[in-house]
């Protein structure tokens, strides 16, 4: 049985040395996050495998889940639990299906584009990824859709498992959950700080404190 993506979600910076990789993801899984994303886009498959191999070894000491950005490949040579496509990536609908069927997780990035979070969820997608939600500077080009549209696309999806990104900090996490979000998915809002644990406790503090309004109206 799959997981469902919950909590804080980390997607460790792309291109780092491998032992700073594991550092940053070590001192995150220190700190209670369960869902780490790899992000390699411009290096070899080997490479990518090495890394992806050291981090499924250290997520399996944590009881952690691992994605890989952008490779079916990657993902299931390297036994990671899952794939996160993004919307210049995606492989045709069937090979979408195929990942899914073959046991990965296979999550999508929609932005605000409910049409294709629709074909997403129909081609075998486990999660929709919404945002940037705030200004980030992870991803300048990347507009910025705010509260709203996250409240929005739960209304439009309420059986989706949806995962929120982009500007997300200890500041507003809270606004991210408050608005239906299964995840928040952080960047430099976890990976900047100076201490990644200390923050990485905080973020999954304040999340798991935290009801989300159809919680409240219960």
């Amino acid at each position: 049985m799959r997981a469902t993506v919950s909590g804080v979600y980390g997607i460790l910076p792309a291109d780092l040395p491998l032992h700073q990789l594991l550092t940053f993801a070590e001192a995150a899984l220190q700190g209670g996050v369960r869902w780490l994303q790899l992000r390699d886009k411009k290096q070899g498959f080997k490479r990518g495998l090495k890394r992806a191999r050291a981090l499924r070894t250290l997520c399996d000491r944590h009881q952690a889940h691992l994605i890989v950005n952008d490779s079916i490949a990657l993902a299931a040579e390297s036994g990671a639990d899952g794939v996160h496509l993004g919307r210049d990536d995606l492989p045709t609908w069937r090979e979408l299906q195929q990942a899914h069927d073959g046991g990965l997780i296979v999550g999508v990035t929609c932005r605000a584009d409910a049409q294709l979070a629709r074909a997403a969820l129909e081609g075998g997608a486990d999660y929709l990824s919404f945002g940037a939600i705030f200004p980030t500077c992870s991803k300048s080009d990347v507009p910025t859709i705010g509260l709203p549209r996250l409240s929005k696309a739960r209304q439009l999806f309420p059986d989706a498992n949806i995962i929120a990104i982009g500007g997300i900090t200890q500041n507003n996490i809270v606004q991210i959950k408050a608005a239906g979000a299964d995840s928040a998915a952080v960047i430099s809002g976890l990976f900047a700080a100076d201490d990644i644990t200390s923050r990485a406790a905080q973020l999954t503090q304040l999340w798991t404190a935290t009801a989300t309004e159809s919680q409240k109206s219960l």
